[in-house]
């Protein structure tokens, strides 16, 4: 029995093309990354480590993709330079 007419993608990440394997955030994050410019040196740890792939390569500088951003704090905790601080939630409704 074949599993590619349940499952459109073959491993455990997605695009978020499909819509079943979508990981949007929805409203439950609590805190986001926050990158300051002047302290990046662009070492690339933050995408390195975030567990879903989020920060992306933008305009010379690191910056999550928000809506798929889980707030896990992993990317602040691994940067050398302290660029990145989590934010919370209610400073940006």
């Amino acid at each position: 029995m074949s599993l590619n007419k349940y499952f459109k993608t073959e491993g455990p990440w997605s695009d978020a093309r499909v819509e079943i394997m979508c990981s949007d955030t929805g409203g439950w994050r609590s805190e986001r990354p926050v990158v300051d410019e002047e302290k990046c040196i662009l070492c690339g740890f933050c995408a390195i480590y975030c567990p879903i792939q989020i920060m992306k390569l933008q305009s010379d500088l690191f910056q999550p993709d928000l809506d798929f951003c889980k707030g896990c704090g992993i990317c602040a905790q691994e940067c050398p330079t302290n660029a990145i601080t989590m934010v919370s939630e209610g400073e940006f409704k």
